[in-house]
């Protein structure tokens, strides 16, 4: 069946465009496009008028936390799912760090099969890069490629020995798998809940230097220019990092970096009477590291952004600061937090989709991510200006632990498409 997008603020983030026009899709793939003053075909077209709304490619959204198996009550394929779609995210990439661990070929089958009954999105898992994410061994990487991984990761557990992270490294670039790593050094960062500096010191939490994300970046690279592997920084939070990150693109290493929304939108003044929704790992940085990387992501020395979705339950939070568990849901909130950089001018919409959709599509190898002939039918319709305060309660996740509980936003999701067919339409 063919559809026709009508009236639609078309979000290119190939060609940088954000104009009025048209789109047309059919048999689950965009079918072509046009400016207003062109017309798309109406010949046995179903037509959606979208009113002068936005019309975006999907998100594309690395490193969702899905708590099964072994955390159900957290999160499930069904919830975070749901959630995807009610934000936008038409791909969720899903990180290894259950219990157990993502680690064998018949952990990630058994995943597989619960996401394709349960989600109505696309997902896509990561695998852990060594065994039980110990970093001692690496996994069987050839094999779980073969049962679908599309990248290999530890997620926050860094692989403190170099020779078993050089190996993975040299093996992963033999059959061309991409390793997302988290550029942390582990002894400077044990135990931290904030960052260094004023703040910090004055309330007394356990901190940690933001020097120690250089410098864990800084060893993965050595490693890169002896292994030369597919590497991405899962997340890069501060202005100490990016110099270099840049002389290694620039020295031609296959490197891309990612950070989250969460470090984009908030600083560390927001901890402020240690409420724990606002921990999450990285820590929050000071403003000066925020409105950095914020710039990194509009020149492109930072590829992606991503929710960096990390359920917890009410337990694991309501506890003192330090020992609160660290991460937020993020899946329904991604679009509209990104409305603040949008709306705040740092960041154009097309600059914005370039980071959330495009940049992980091509990282990843997907055809999605874009509005070109061709590509899948992954689509979102969305408002940017239109206010709210959030109600976590209203969230489609199962767990609640966002830190925009009660913030006034902008920008709400009206529709979610993917292979050309709704899988949500805001009530």
């Amino acid at each position: 069946m063919t559809t026709l997008f009508t009236n639609a603020r078309l979000i290119d983030p190939e060609t940088y465009s954000d104009e009025l026009g048209w789109l047309r899709i059919d048999n689950g793939r965009i079918d072509g496009k046009g400016t207003s003053r062109t017309k798309g075909s109406r010949e046995e077209a179903v037509i959606i008028d979208c009113k002068g709304k936005c019309l975006a490619p999907g998100i594309v959204d690395i490193g969702v936390k899905v708590c099964e198996p072994g955390e159900r009550h957290k999160e499930s394929y069904k919830t975070a799912g749901q959630s995807a779609a009610a934000g936008g995210v038409t791909t969720i990439i899903t990180r290894p760090d259950t219990l157990p661990a993502l680690d064998t070929p018949e952990a990630l089958e058994f995943v597989a099969r619960r996401a394709n009954l349960a989600a109505p999105v696309n997902v896509l898992p990561m695998a852990a890069l060594t065994k039980g994410r110990e970093g001692r061994e690496m996994t069987e990487i050839g094999f779980l490629m073969d049962a679908g991984a599309i990248a290999f990761t530890d997620c926050d557990h860094v692989v403190t020995n170099t020779k078993v992270f050089s190996r993975a490294l040299t093996y992963a670039r033999s059959v061309g798998a991409l390793v997302i790593a988290h550029p942390q050094d582990p002894g400077l960062s044990a135990g931290a809940a904030a960052t260094s500096g004023k703040f910090a010191a004055l309330r007394g939490i356990p901190n940690v230097t933001p020097l120690a994300e250089r410098m864990g970046l800084d060893r993965d690279i050595a490693l890169l220019e002896l292994t030369s592997a597919k590497y991405h920084a899962d997340q890069i939070t501060t202005a100490r990092a990016l110099p270099a990150l840049e002389r290694a693109k620039l020295n031609g290493f296959d490197i891309t970096a990612g950070t989250s929304i969460h470090h984009l939108t908030l600083n560390e003044l927001d901890v402020a009477d240690y409420r724990t929704f606002f921990k999450i790992k990285p820590p929050l940085r000071c403003e000066e590291d925020r409105l950095a990387v914020i710039e990194a992501v509009k020149t492109g020395l930072i590829d992606t952004i991503s929710s960096m979705h990390t359920p917890q339950d009410e337990e694991s939070k309501r506890l003192p600061f330090e020992e609160a568990a660290s991460g937020a849901v993020a899946l329904e909130t991604f679009l509209p937090a990104a409305m603040r950089l949008y709306h705040g001018e740092y960041l154009t919409l097309p600059e914005l989709w370039r980071a959330m959709a495009l940049n992980p599509a091509n990282r990843l190898g997907l055809k999605s991510g874009r509005l070109s002939s061709g590509a899948p039918a992954d689509l979102v319709i969305f408002d940017p200006d239109t206010p709210f305060v959030l109600d976590r309660f209203t969230l489609q996740s199962k767990s609640k632990n966002t830190p925009f509980d009660g913030q006034r936003m902008q920008g709400q999701v009206l529709a979610t498409y993917v292979g050309g067919k709704p899988v949500y339409r805001r009530s």
